[in-house]
């Protein structure tokens, strides 16, 4: 019996996923990524934007999708480093320097009738105590509802974490 179900396990796990299995729904919504100081690559975060990070620290937020199939969202294309965007800006007291990173996503997670923007790279200069959330406003022109950040920068419009079918692209992964 354990071999029969070790054996449907691994069976399963090396099994691509068809379309009529991957075709499920999930939802497109920004994504919170981190990177500690140093660090150079992403971190989905594990919690929300409400906790102070460090001086030195990268904030990623990309605009994704994930679902019960699919459950890793994609991180921000551009790959964390702090030096890159902030290596100008020196240190001031009572202030940390935060490399904030935007990506608006793929194209073919638009919203009908919208343009993902070019993503932007930018260093915030904020009090020793802001956590991710105000570090992003910032940077950016935020619309938030029931603790989520629903748009940056206008986009999307009008949605926020919104339901759609996996999109085709993504059914093959």
């Amino acid at each position: 019996m354990i071999k029969k179900v070790l054996l449907a396990i691994t069976l399963l796990s090396i099994i691509p996923i068809t379309s009529a299995s991957a075709a499920d729904n999930g939802y497109r919504y920004w994504g919170y990524f981190q990177a500690a100081p140093k660090a150079t690559t992403w971190t989905m975060a594990q919690t929300g934007p409400s906790v102070n990070v460090p001086d030195g620290s990268v904030e990623g937020w990309a605009f994704t999708f994930s679902s019960d199939v699919l459950t890793n969202a994609a991180p921000p294309k551009t790959l964390p480093n702090f030096a890159q965007v902030c290596g100008t800006k020196k240190a001031m007291s009572g202030m940390k320097r935060i490399a904030v990173v935007i990506d608006f996503g793929a194209s073919y997670l638009s919203p009908k009738g919208e343009a993902p923007k070019k993503s932007v790279s930018t260093c915030a200069m904020v009090p020793t105590n802001a956590v991710g959330s105000e570090i992003l406003a910032k940077v950016a022109k935020l619309r938030a509802a029931k603790g989520l950040i629903c748009g940056i920068n206008s986009y999307p419009a009008k949605e926020c974490g919104a339901p759609i079918d996996t999109p085709k692209q993504l059914q093959k992964m």
